[in-house]
């Protein structure tokens, strides 16, 4: 299944729009602070279309704030009690487009890792342990010996032509 390409413009365009309005009614300005540095590493990523690091910086810092995002949540959410009177609609359609913005977070991690695959990233992780590769093609029986007629095997030296040790060249 081929995944569609989504363009890095739209996905800046959307959570930029979806930020603002997010802040609009009840978020601290570390939320503010938090995303539009991170939709400007993504205007960064957009400008140099051939930086493998550009990506990866704006991904790294969309994963971040979802965790940041969550945490703001938590914490600066009011009651329902503490929100009456007018501003009560402001702070429903801004806590709304918030939220709505941290659901398409991993949506748009999902994109910007294809575009940082596409512009020749690699980024495997790799914590020290064994993998095993389902193909065994790259591996060699221990039954068998690959040596050459005319080879000293494992003895890295051998006899030259006058009797003399000459180490063998690798």
């Amino acid at each position: 299944m081929e995944v569609p390409a989504i363009n890095l413009k739209a996905i800046i365009l959307v959570h930029w729009l979806l930020t603002v309005w997010g802040c609009m009614a009840w978020l601290p300005s570390s939320f503010a602070w938090g995303n539009f540095s991170v939709l400007a590493l993504g205007v960064w990523a957009i400008a140099q279309r051939d930086s493998i690091d550009a990506v990866l910086m704006f991904l790294i810092g969309m994963t971040l704030t979802i965790l940041t995002d969550i945490v703001h949540f938590g914490i600066y959410y009011p009651l329902s009690e503490a929100v009456l009177g007018r501003g009560r609609d402001t702070f429903r359609f801004s806590a709304g487009m918030a939220i709505l913005s941290l659901l398409l977070k991993p949506v748009s991690c999902f994109f910007v890792y294809q575009m940082y695959r596409e512009r020749g990233g690699d980024y495997n992780l790799n914590f020290g342990f064994p993998s095993v590769s389902p193909s065994r093609e790259a591996y060699q029986s221990i039954d068998q010996q690959d040596q050459s007629p005319g080879t000293a095997g494992a003895n890295p030296i051998s006899q030259g032509q006058d009797g003399k040790s000459v180490p063998c060249a690798y």
